[in-house]
């Protein structure tokens, strides 16, 4: 299972898993409480593998950021928290992604990052980011 399989869901805090797809949509559970959800195809989903930060000079997919944040923090909890302020948070991801784009990647979306982070940590899922470089190395 790589992060094709860790879902972000619009409306809904945290991330989720996937475990089934239904007629209608899909189940997942969510990885803060454990609920699962029957989610239907009208929400607004995303996968994490699918996601990207943008940079100056192109998009980085999600799963090598975070992958740099675990380096950083030799796979430890992040050193920063999802409400430090908008300077900190900016501050640390300089020190993880030097040249990100300012302008298009917001406070809000660096607190998701390190949010996500810490959950993937919380539930011994960083290993999924080495998947999905392997397999990201494959088709290349």
């Amino acid at each position: 299972m790589g992060l094709e399989k860790v879902l972000a869901i619009s409306g809904k805090p945290g991330l989720y898993k996937l475990v089934t797809q239904t007629r209608g949509g899909f189940v997942a559970e969510s990885l803060m409480d454990g609920k699962r959800l029957s989610i239907s195809l009208q929400n607004n989903v995303s996968v994490l593998s699918e996601i990207a930060i943008y940079t100056l000079t192109e998009e980085v997919p999600l799963y090598k950021v975070l992958g740099k944040i675990k380096d950083k923090e030799n796979g430890a909890v992040c050193s920063v928290k999802p409400k430090d302020s908008k300077d900190r948070l900016e501050e640390y991801l300089f020190d993880v992604l030097p040249d990100y784009d300012e302008d298009r990647v917001y406070a809000s979306d660096i607190k998701k990052i390190v949010q996500w982070y810490n959950l993937l940590q919380k539930h011994d899922m960083l290993d999924l980011l080495d998947e999905d470089e392997l397999a990201n190395d494959e088709e290349e």
